[in-house]
């Protein structure tokens, strides 16, 4: 019941995607060696960038949407202009690049390296280095990404570790040894930087409370049941309403964040999903796979869905308002004894 698209373009592995210019073109880079802007009510690509000689790990884009950023195997990190297409610089780095990412204000660009597990931090202009961070992790950095506040960058391991290294200290603020009982894939951060995901192959996404730091005395609230296998990626909503996950069992989650549970699992893939996507009306998912392909899933009318409702039903869920927060959210029977009061947000920071 759930209406989708099948975007083919790409001959390998998709490994990151975007929505951008207000949901009307898609950002995809795959290990074909290629980034792909696609044009979303057509279908197919309009524009496509190939220099790298090496499998793309990841793509980014500036908040004005003018320039992108990508990383890859070929130990580079590479700017482009999207309107000409044209490179407008590229930084070498010693090993594989595994990720990349843009702050929020356009101003530096963070890369992780596979050689000594280093974080890079450059200016997005000048491609200047401004920080070398070696040895930040003891295993290969899989994400990293800056805050909303562009004032600290937040890396996820295999080593199982995730850290946040101040921009004005240069140092490493925060880090989280036992948030996960296996390596950690992906991290992202709400719009207002107050609370972080991460996905990880122990199965499970965990939702911590960065900004108060509450997570140093509170357990993280646990996103678990969502995928039978690895969880590959994570993303917020614009509203943070929702985080879509993504897994190695060819499926992408939805999950409602006022009450902390499964709304709905979406199948097709034909292989592992690799990356997700949220528009910002809420009205479409996309997901890429390992099936070298992109899906976009029109999700504005899921809540009639049979199995959402089943799911609503078994939970023993109704509206009801916060008793801190005072906003609306599903009130969740969890069992004859324990009734939950209070959305996902507040039941951390409390």
């Amino acid at each position: 019941q759930i209406q989708f698209k099948i975007l083919r373009g790409h001959s390998d592995t998709v490994s990151s995607c975007h929505f951008c210019f207000e949901d009307t073109k898609i950002l995809s880079c795959s290990y074909d060696r290629t980034v792909k802007l696609w044009d979303v009510e057509k279908g197919f690509p309009i524009q496509i960038f190939e220099e790298h000689t090496a499998p793309v790990s990841e793509c980014n884009l500036t908040p004005d949407d003018r320039r992108v950023v990508t990383s890859s195997y070929d130990h580079t990190v590479k700017t482009w202009d999207m309107e000409t297409g044209k490179i407008l610089w590229t930084v070498e780095h010693e090993g594989i690049v595994t990720s990349c990412n843009i702050s929020c204000d356009g101003r530096y660009v963070v890369s992780g390296s596979e050689k000594d597990n280093t974080i890079y931090v450059f200016d997005a202009i000048s491609a200047t280095v401004v920080a070398h961070i070696q040895g930040h992790h003891k295993s290969t950095i899989t994400r990293c990404c800056f805050d909303p506040d562009n004032q600290r960058v937040t890396s996820v391991s295999y080593d199982k570790t995730i850290k946040l290294w101040d921009m004005i200290t240069r140092s490493t603020s925060i880090t989280i040894n036992e948030g996960h009982s296996n390596a950690i894939s992906d991290c992202c951060f709400t719009s207002d930087g107050h609370y972080l995901c991460t996905a990880s192959w122990d199965k499970s996404l965990k939702i911590w409370d960065i900004k108060t730091e509450e997570f140093q005395c509170l357990e993280p609230v646990s996103l678990n049941q969502g995928h039978e296998g690895s969880v590959s990626s994570c993303l917020f909503s614009q509203d943070a309403s929702l985080v879509v996950s993504g897994g190695y069992d060819k499926t992408i989650t939805i999950w409602d964040m006022d009450a902390g549970y499964k709304k709905l699992r979406l199948k097709g893939h034909w292989d592992w999903v690799t990356d997700v996507a949220i528009s910002k009306n809420k009205k479409w998912i996309l997901s890429a796979s390992k099936d070298s392909t992109l899906r976009l899933w029109n999700i504005e009318k899921i809540d009639p869905v049979p199995s959402v409702i089943e799911t609503r039903k078994g939970r023993g869920s109704k509206i009801a308002q916060c008793e801190k927060c005072e906003k609306p959210f599903l009130h969740l029977q969890r069992s004859d004894s324990e009734t939950i009061s209070k959305c996902v947000f507040c039941r951390l920071s409390s």
